[in-house]
């Protein structure tokens, strides 16, 4: 940190402190303000409008049985989301987010519909679990459509969900590369495995990861295991952050594209607020090697951005706090003594 940021760091939190309360008693709300702070050089944040941004690819390792759901579901929830029916959908209605849909690769024929924002790259992934999912020049494509769409955007505040089946595991082997764990402890129930299904699982991956070396630099590890939404995903979040938007990061998925982000862009990282701590057996590893402590832990594992959605509201109270709470001396009220 330069002295000029220590600076203003200082000016951030005698803001916060001299703000009619106790010092310290708003809790995780005054570092989020702080870091609000931050991202927008401003002792006078703002966030008045939120985007979600939803990214849908298949995996052709789905078709080895590693999802309770099959394969077929990806295309049937894209079309669930342009209707307006998802849980995201909902809470996006409900909080006044924007909601946009990308197709990043759906398994079948491209989908015809005037909503829906195409940037395909085929009709899903590769087999992970036998050869890598996609090539060099995919993911190149896939990163640069996703700051494409990151980059572009009038609203301060930035979602990313995801929808795919077989993503967790995606999501799981990306992981497990990139911080050097075995795949066996990023592995979880995804949709919601029985214990026979989880076992076949966590076979299937095991033998996917043995592929490779045990550790692998983030292209590399999207390379051979990502998804085309993951990897979209990505260059979004690297982009919304260097445009100087907020970054919400939802669960499991998001985060593991977040991992991918600070990677391949380490700036991005000051932009990520991590939303909540999703039930999926692997997220808390993922949280624990970003150091991130997360905003809300309700025990969800849906995805789509649901969790970054519920998050919103705590980031437009922290931005108002700083932005608009009366401090002691413009009150009029006594500070401590």
């Amino acid at each position: 940190m330069t002295m000029l940021q220590t600076d203003f760091q200082s000016l951030i939190q005698k803001a916060i402190d001299s703000k009619t309360k106790p010092v310290g008693s708003l809790g995780r709300i005054e570092a989020l303000a702080a870091q609000l702070a931050r991202i927008q050089n401003t002792l006078m944040p703002v966030a008045a409008s939120c985007g979600l941004t939803l990214f849908a690819g298949d995996h052709g390792m789905a078709l080895a049985g590693v999802s309770a759901y099959p394969q077929a579901v990806t295309r049937q929830m894209v079309m669930n989301f342009l209707g307006g029916g998802a849980a995201a959908n909902v809470f996006a209605r409900t909080l006044g987010v924007d909601v946009e849909v990308v197709d990043c690769g759906v398994a079948g024929e491209p989908i015809n519909a005037p909503s829906l924002l195409s940037r395909r790259l085929g009709a899903g992934t590769a087999n992970a679990i036998e050869r890598p999912a996609m090539t060099a020049v995919e993911l190149d494509k896939a990163l640069a459509n996703g700051r494409a769409i990151g980059g572009d955007s009038d609203h301060d505040t930035a979602c990313f969900g995801e929808m795919g089946i077989g993503n967790t595991s995606s999501a799981s082997l990306v992981a497990a590369k990139i911080l050097g764990y075995p795949v066996a402890d990023l592995v979880g129930r995804g949709t919601g495995l029985a214990d026979d299904g989880l076992k076949r699982k966590q076979a299937l991956l095991e033998a996917a990861a043995g592929r490779t070396p045990d550790s692998l630099p983030a292209d590399h590890a999207l390379m051979e295991y990502g998804g085309f939404e993951i990897a979209t995903m990505t260059g979004a979040m690297t982009a919304a952050a260097g445009a100087g938007r907020v970054v919400l990061v939802d669960g499991f998925i998001a985060t593991v594209a977040a991992l991918c982000a600070r990677e391949l862009s380490p700036g991005c990282a000051a932009n990520f607020v991590y939303a909540h701590r999703s039930a999926e057996a692997g997220h808390a590893r993922v949280l624990e090697a970003l150091a991130a402590k997360p905003l809300l832990d309700l025990d969800m594992r849906l995805g789509e951005g649901t969790g970054a959605l519920l998050a919103w509201p705590l980031v437009q109270a922290a931005a108002a706090m700083l932005r608009d709470m009366a401090s002691f001396e413009s009150a009029g009220v006594s500070g401590p003594a």
